[in-house]
């Protein structure tokens, strides 16, 4: 059995920002990923200006910058017949004020790459199928095509997202639901969407979102309700459930219309899900969540990929900071309830505000009522952007750790 000093579960944008975190500060990092990479993934690809501390401190920024799509200026809202647009809130204090979107198959192999380079292990593509706890140390058994093995560390990351199903204790596991939010993702060449412009989309039964990303795509991610998809799928006569989501929302939304006519899909559809909106346990016995394992925000905001990087940050410099290699159990436990304290202090708002969002989103009576005041003040679409985090920066709260 090898043993680290932590083990790093997912190597998406979570975990890969963890790992660099860590491993850049000379601790030996084992990273478990079970998909190939690059790879697509569902997402809406939007990094907000508040990852500007972030990419600098992590040698990120020139890549950032030359990779990323055009800066995202301006707001939007397209619902039912209305094409509204207001100005993103600047990020006061810094010398980024604009967010990028930045295809998941370039970010994620990015920050792997720059990890190993740094010195982590990566096990892939490999599975974590049990995780158990002796003593002071945890034992991953990881699995793939028959073989399996075990690796073990005082510390474990769990960034393995909501989605993922499986016997890891920190993995989510309830039945479906009717008003479960499936999630569909797809990029579109020669989209009629103005580069500087993200704009929220609304229709009956779900929202969405449209960005320009790197090398001129314009990503479209759309959540729906299960009950939802299925009524549009016997309304429309269509059997792929994302053809069924597409015409649905088209009907339902002139700007997606209009912006996806004569437009070329790169590639399928992607699809996953139910996504899992909600705050979780940041930390138990040795094990810290990060990215969506810890809390996930309905999409509707767009700091989904945001807040996965910066939840990362925050716990490799805090483990770092307090030299994590040498610790267990109770000094373990008090980093542990610092990191849960910190993240919810900074990620808390923005899952709330948008659960709000989401829920008035996916109610034609609320929108009905909504949609005429958002057409009169546009300024309220900059409003919303400022309360779902587009301007708060993530320092790591290394002061937490006073007197740990």
């Amino acid at each position: 059995m090898k043993s680290y000093d932590a083990i790093v579960i997912g190597a998406g944008p979570a975990g890969g920002t963890t790992s660099l975190c860590l491993a850049r500060a000379g601790w030996s990092v084992a990273v478990v990923e079970k998909a190939e990479f690059p790879r697509a993934k569902v997402c809406g690809e939007f990094m907000s200006a508040t990852n500007a501390p972030l990419f600098a401190d992590l040698g990120l920024a020139d890549f950032i910058d030359h990779a990323a799509g055009p800066q995202i200026r301006r707001v939007g809202l397209f619902a039912r017949e209305e094409v509204l647009e207001a100005a993103m809130p600047r990020m006061s204090g810094a010398t980024q004020f604009w967010g990028r979107a930045l295809g998941r198959d370039k970010l994620d192999t990015l920050l792997l790459e720059r990890a190993q380079a740094a010195g982590a292990e990566l096990w892939q593509p490999w599975s974590a199928a049990e995780l158990r706890r002796e003593a002071d140390v945890s034992i991953c058994t990881l699995t793939r095509k028959g073989e399996s093995a075990e690796i073990a560390a005082p510390i474990v990351i769990a960034a393995h997202g909501s989605w993922e199903r499986g016997g890891l204790p920190t993995q989510i596991q309830r039945a479906h639901r009717a008003s479960d939010l499936l999630a569909f993702k797809a990029h579109f060449h020669g989209a009629a969407l103005a580069g500087d412009l993200m704009p929220l989309i609304v229709f009956p039964g779900g929202y969405g979102g449209m960005v320009t990303s790197d090398s001129g795509r314009v990503s479209l991610t759309l959540c729906i309700r299960r009950d939802t998809l299925q009524r549009a799928r016997e309304t429309s006569g269509l059997t792929h459930a994302a053809d069924a989501v597409i015409a649905h929302v088209a009907h339902a939304c002139r700007g997606v219309r209009e912006a996806i006519a004569g437009a070329e899909i790169e590639g399928n559809w992607l699809a996953a899900g139910p996504i899992n909106p909600g705050i979780r346990p940041r930390y138990s016995g040795g094990v810290f969540r990060v990215g969506n394992s810890a809390g996930e925000a309905h999409p509707v905001v767009a700091e989904g990929l945001s807040m996965a990087m910066q939840s990362g940050w925050l716990v490799g410099s805090l483990l770092v900071n307090e030299d994590g290699r040498a610790r267990r159990g109770a000094a373990l436990d008090a980093i542990g309830a610092a990191y849960a304290s910190s993240w919810h202090a900074h990620f808390a708002p923005r899952i709330r505000a948008a659960a709000v969002f989401a829920h008035l989103s996916m109610r034609p009576a609320t929108t009905g009522l909504l949609l005429p005041l958002v057409s009169r003040f546009p300024k309220l679409l900059t409003f919303g952007a400022r309360l779902s985090g587009k301007t708060r920066a993530t320092e790591p709260v290394l002061s937490a750790l006073a007197g740990v």
